[in-house]
């Protein structure tokens, strides 16, 4: 008979994680998962914070006409499409078409998480550094963005205040001191700024190296004719498809303002709340719009429900998915 194997003593049940070979489970959780949750906690809080505006936009929607809201969704995602074409057009390299949609939309998720579109900034260039580009020039990239797209967005509203001079009336909403007000703090802000670049020898420096940078790329962007197409028709298209989503909602509650005054209003209230760096424009947007809307012939009470509601469909609808999605890129490592 062959002698029977001795059996391995017992394992103590109290016996650390480590001694039993396995790891205990701070270790189980690395950094990229935990950055994964984070998102979706950031939104938890953002959502209880602001229960109240998501709880009366979202009564808005049961009283307005559902074929007009569908508009604005619809508007709503094209607007994504045309943010990725305007993204695609400031670099000259090809980026994945699918992946750069994404990260638009979990750029939009970020952008109401962080103030001055910094989130939405923050992901793009991780996105792009991830593609294999400089940093450098994904922040000369950034930057021609925001350039196309500012300058897409006041020509549309100089070309609307040409053709509707009457249509929005601030006299009776503002006091003549405000507007002096807002010009003088604008103009002591970029006094300070070229101030600080002029005088301050390592700002001045990194200043340069990127003018030359943006200035270079921009240069060769535009010698080819379908990245100059996709940068400018993208930075137009955005803030019409916006605009057109408000006249949707403004459609769908009746509001009695012509849709091309809504538009108008929407464009000058957009440029306004700019200039305040509210987390998304919430609250800034928000008030701009509301005003913007009076002044264009809405009665306050309308005014606010549409803006309730356009701001339920644009910001509040698409949050929690956009925060899974940012997650899903961080777990993969594409941001």
């Amino acid at each position: 008979m062959p002698e029977a194997m001795p059996r391995p003593a017992e394992q103590p049940l109290d016996r650390p994680a480590e001694q039993a070979g396995r790891r205990p489970l701070y270790r189980r959780l690395p950094l990229r998962q935990i950055l994964c949750l984070l998102p979706l906690l950031v939104v938890a809080v953002w959502v209880v914070q602001h229960r109240s505006l998501i709880g009366s936009g979202a009564r808005q929607m049961f009283t307005a006409n559902p074929y007009w809201l569908l508009t604005a969704v619809a508007t709503t995602g094209l607007g994504w499409v045309a943010v990725s074409f305007a993204r695609q057009g400031t670099v000259l390299e090809r980026l994945p078409a699918r992946r750069l949609f994404a990260t638009q939309f979990a750029a939009g998720a970020a952008n109401h998480l962080l103030p001055s579109g910094i989130g939405a900034s923050a992901v793009n260039i991780r996105f792009m550094t991830g593609c294999g580009l400089p940093p450098a020039r994904s922040s000369a990239a950034l930057a021609l963005y925001f350039l196309a797209e500012a300058t897409a967005r006041v020509g549309l509203l100089l070309v609307l205040l040409v053709a509707f001079p009457e249509a929005l009336r601030l006299g009776p909403l503002l006091p003549e001191s405000v507007s002096g007000t807002v010009v003088a703090g604008v103009v002591a802000a970029a006094g300070v700024l070229v101030a600080g670049v002029a005088l301050i020898r390592p700002v001045r420096r990194l200043v340069v190296t990127f003018l030359r940078t943006a200035l270079a790329d921009a240069r060769s962007l535009h010698m080819r004719p379908s990245r100059a197409l996709a940068l400018w028709g993208g930075s137009l298209a955005f803030p019409l498809l916006q605009a057109t989503g408000l006249v949707a909602v403004a459609l769908a509650l009746e509001l009695e303002v012509r849709p091309a005054h809504v538009m108008l209003a929407y464009l000058a209230a957009t440029a306004v709340a700019a200039v305040v760096p509210a987390p998304g424009g919430i609250g800034s947007v928000d008030a701009a719009l509301v005003i913007a809307l009076v002044a264009a012939g809405a009665p306050v009470e309308s005014a606010t429900s549409t803006v309730l509601a356009y701001r339920f469909i644009t910001v509040w609808l698409p949050l929690i998915p956009g925060a899974l999605v940012l997650g899903g890129l961080v777990r993969w490592k594409i941001v």
